[in-house]
């Protein structure tokens, strides 16, 4: 497993992703991006120092998913962790390898402090994994994210780099 820097020729696949309800319905986000836009983002914000976006790639440079730093505060020293796994490389340690990468990336490249993430309530496995990972519950967000047609809670976690082995 291999992770690298998003580039431009990997935005078909970063467009299917972003078009599957089952998978965004994750990220709380609307699944419906126009590969233009999706073009055009990527061009706005290829030198935005507040993200980093890297895709996850098997031995065989199959991309499997990707993982992106957000929100990334140089004052505060800290960022948002997301990651999207294909549901057909889902169970076979991508996504631990894309977090641990990114985890290790964002305290020990870009010196940050304190790594967030929100995650769905009813999200039982991804919120074993993060909390596998280090990551503790902080609180909890009530009917903050609206997503298949209901409201939904989430916990907001965290990992501090003095608690990241």
């Amino acid at each position: 497993m291999k992770l690298r820097a998003l580039e431009e020729k990997d935005l078909s696949f970063v467009h299917e992703l972003n078009n599957t309800q089952s998978i965004m319905s994750y990220w709380f986000e609307e699944p419906y991006q126009s590969l233009s836009e999706l073009k055009y983002l990527f061009n706005k914000h290829v030198l935005d120092e507040a993200e980093r976006r890297f895709i996850i790639e098997d031995d065989d440079k199959t991309v499997a998913g990707i993982v992106e730093l957000v929100e990334i505060n140089y004052i505060h020293r800290n960022c948002e962790i997301q990651i999207i796994v294909k549901p057909e490389f889902s169970g076979k340690g991508f996504a631990q390898f894309g977090f641990k990468e990114a985890i290790d990336y964002a305290f020990n490249i870009l010196n940050m402090h304190k790594i967030y993430l929100y995650v769905d309530v009813d999200n039982k496995k991804a919120t074993h994994i993060y909390e596998k990972l280090g990551f503790e519950i902080e609180g909890l967000l009530k009917e903050h994210f609206y997503t298949k047609g209901q409201y939904k809670s989430a916990y907001l976690m965290s990992l501090l780099k003095t608690n990241h082995s």
